[in-house]
Parts: structure tokens; C-alpha cells; sequence
């Protein structure tokens, strides 16, 4: 099986144990951000999305023109662009980066945060709405003739788009809650998911395989699963970190950044609305530990805001933990730390190869068929 990794960059030094610092966009730091994912193996990073944050296109513009392999998922709320311009935005950057792009679709969890871009829809209207633009978006890269389309959210005729995609262009999709288990299931090359107990994250993804038989669908999706690994030299090292990392987020109240914003201003009031979220909380509520190095502590802490359980251990107790969860049939992990570029370069030296080896010897152990 191959499995991808996937990073994490923002345009300013920031996470929850990080106070923002520098300039809102700062070239330099996207430069090496980006270029320590590359150096160090990662296949993609997702540059996220915030009301008050950089624009994801052209942070993935920028980055490319300083790298040569590496990926951009790009997270989109559909709704504020209209599908036929987002798609020439899209085809023009995978053009631009020699077919490097891919989309991170979020319908949007917190009503707070939506209506910063001018979004009043309710949660079931935004997804039936995101159910009609992808749709829209894959047929729009995909047409070799003029097509028209009249919905309950979108109407246009006789598009065609010319400069297509350098190549097919991944769509990635998050959500938790049914209706974006129907829509993701339907519409979704990667369905993400953020990093829950195996036995909740095996039932998820049993779910979203049933919502794709039920849709008619035959081609597999594909699931990418999201955590904080916490790396330590042994142990007991590893821990310390991570109660250092723990007492730095309660201690501000949450965190002291984020990439993409400030957290109450991201949830939006104190409790999430979203269900990714609310199952984090519920995860944490049970225990602070589960299975081999899942540790839920860190989303409590931060209001589970996003990506936020961690995997603590050694190297080699966290690619194992990581291998598990690709033992359940997840094919995409998406890392990101705490000291964003530093974790980065050491994942990348000690981490990814261990799980790619393990990877590599697994399948070198496949008999040869008779």
C-alpha cells in the first residue's frame, strides 16, 4: 500500500504553544516552511482557510515557485467563489505548478465564522450547496464540450473551460456529520478525517464506504486521517514534551496561535457547532489515552479547534501508532507539530522513513501469486 503524507503550512510562526510573530505573510517563512516539507519527504501540504487569514491559492503560488515536487492541498469553502470561476482558478495554479494541486473541500462548521464572508446559509443547505458545487467543478475540468447547469444554487450556460487541469485534480473532504457523510462519500477522492480512537475511526470510515455503496459509487475512497505527533528520544522524554506542550495551551487559554486564526474567533463562541469537533471532546471526555500513543488531552485543552489530538511517543512508537491506523485502510497522513518548522524537519528525518520502511518490508512479504 503507499501511503502519502501531508503537512501543514501557514505565513507566520504560530501554533497554540506559539504566539503568532512576525508579519501577517511572511515570504521567507513560507519559503522555508515549504522547503523543510519538501526536504524532508512530505508529499503535500495543506495550506488552510480562515475568514481573516492569506488567500490559500496564492499562498500554494508563492511556495511552488521555491519548490519542485512538493504538493498544495488547498482548503476551499465553497459558496463565497462560484464554481465556474473556482475551477479556472484551480486549473490555472495546477497548470502554473505542473500539476501539483489538490482541494480540500470545508463546507464550514460554525455559522459565526461563515457569515464573516457573508454566508447565512444553515448547515443542511451548505452541504446540499457543496453537494452541487463540486459537481459542477469536476464536470467544469473534465468537459470537453460547452455544458449548462441549472440548480437550486447555481445557473449558468454554455461554459466551457479551456486551460484544463495539468491533471486530475484530487478532491479531498472533511466533515463529520451525516450530511457530510452523504456528500463527502458521493464526491470525494480523500475523505479526512482528524485523528479519533482506532474503534471510532474504523466505524467512520465504515460509514462513509456504506454512504459510497448506497450513492452507486464504485471507485474507492480513499481516507486521510489528521494528528499532532509529540516526539521524544525515549519515553519518558517524549511525555514530558507533551505535558510541557499541555500546560502552555491551558495556561493561554487555549493556545496562543493558530495559522489560521484566532481560535474563538474559528469556533465562533466557546462550544463547536462542528461534529469533527464535538467527537474530539467526547474522545477526550472518556480518557486522556487511548489505544498505542493517542493522546486527546491537547484538544480538550484547545476546544478541539481543528486538528488537535496528539500521538506521543518515540519515533518508533508513533509510526507504529501511525501504521495502525493504515491497517484500518487509511492511505493519507496528515501530520503537523506544535514548533511547526522543527517538527516538520523531524518528521521528516525520523519519522516518515520509519512508516515507509515498515510500508516498503510489509510488501516485500506479499507472496508472489501461483
Amino acid at each position: 500500500m503507499t501511503v502519502e503524507f501531508i503537512g501543514m503550512i501557514g505565513t507566520r510562526d504560530a501554533s497554540e504553544t506559539r504566539a503568532p510573530a512576525g508579519p501577517v505573510v511572511d515570504p521567507d517563512y513560507v519559503r522555508r516552511f515549504a522547503r523543510a516539507h519538501e526536504d524532508g519527504g512530505f508529499d503535500k501540504v495543506l495550506i488552510g482557510y480562515g475568514s481573516a487569514t492569506a488567500d490559500g491559492t496564492q499562498v500554494a503560488a508563492y511556495a511552488a515557485a521555491y519548490t519542485e515536487r512538493l504538493g498544495f492541498l488547498v482548503a476551499h469553502r465553497p459558496g463565497f467563489v462560484f464554481p465556474t470561476t473556482a475551477a479556472r482558478i484551480f486549473a490555472t495554479l495546477d497548470q502554473f505548478t505542473g500539476g501539483r494541486i489538490a482541494v480540500h473541500t470545508i463546507t464550514g462548521g460554525q455559522d459565526a465564522e461563515q457569515r464573516r464572508d457573508g454566508d447565512y446559509l444553515g448547515k443542511d443547505d451548505r452541504y446540499a450547496r457543496t453537494d452541487e458545487y463540486l459537481g459542477i467543478l469536476r464536470r467544469a475540468w473534465e468537459a470537453a464540450e460547452p455544458f449548462s447547469h441549472e440548480g437550486r444554487f447555481y445557473r449558468f450556460e454554455d461554459f466551457v473551460l479551456a486551460a484544463k487541469p495539468a491533471h486530475r485534480i484530487p478532491l479531498y473532504f472533511g466533515g463529520s456529520s451525516a450530511a457530510a457523510y452523504g456528500v463527502g462519500a458521493r464526491r470525494a477522492d480523500v475523505y479526512a478525517l482528524w485523528g479519533e480512537p482506532l474503534a471510532e475511526t474504523a466505524e467512520q470510515i465504515a460509514t462513509v464506504r456504506a454512504a459510497a455503496s448506497a450513492a452507486g459509487r464504485t471507485d474507492p475512497v480513499r481516507f486521510s486521517v489528521s494528528f499532532r505527533p509529540i516526539l521524544g528520544p525515549t519515553e519518558e522524554l517524549a511525555w514530558e514534551r507533551a505535558y510541557r506542550i499541555l500546560d502552555t495551551i491551558k495556561g493561554a487559554g487555549g493556545g496562543l496561535g493558530n495559522f489560521v486564526g484566532d481560535r474563538r474567533r474559528i469556533l465562533g463562541g466557546d462550544e463547536p457547532q462542528n461534529v469533527g469537533s464535538q467527537r474530539l471532546l467526547a474522545a477526550a471526555s472518556k480518557a486522556d489515552r487511548h489505544d498505542r500513543a493517542l493522546w486527546t488531552a491537547t484538544a480538550a485543552a484547545s476546544g478541539a479547534a481543528g486538528n488537535s489530538t496528539a500521538l506521543v511517543g518515540t519515533p518508533e512508537t508513533v509510526a507504529q501508532a501511525l501504521l495502525d491506523y493504515v491497517d484500518l485502510g487509511v492511505t493519507t497522513l496528515l501530520i503537523r507539530g506544535y514548533d511547526p518548522v522543527d517538527d516538520a524537519i523531524d518528521y521528516g528525518r525520523h519519522l516518515l522513513p520509519l512508516v515507509r520502511s515498515e510500508l516498503a518490508a510489509r510488501l516485500s512479504r506479499v507472496p508472489e501469486p501461483v
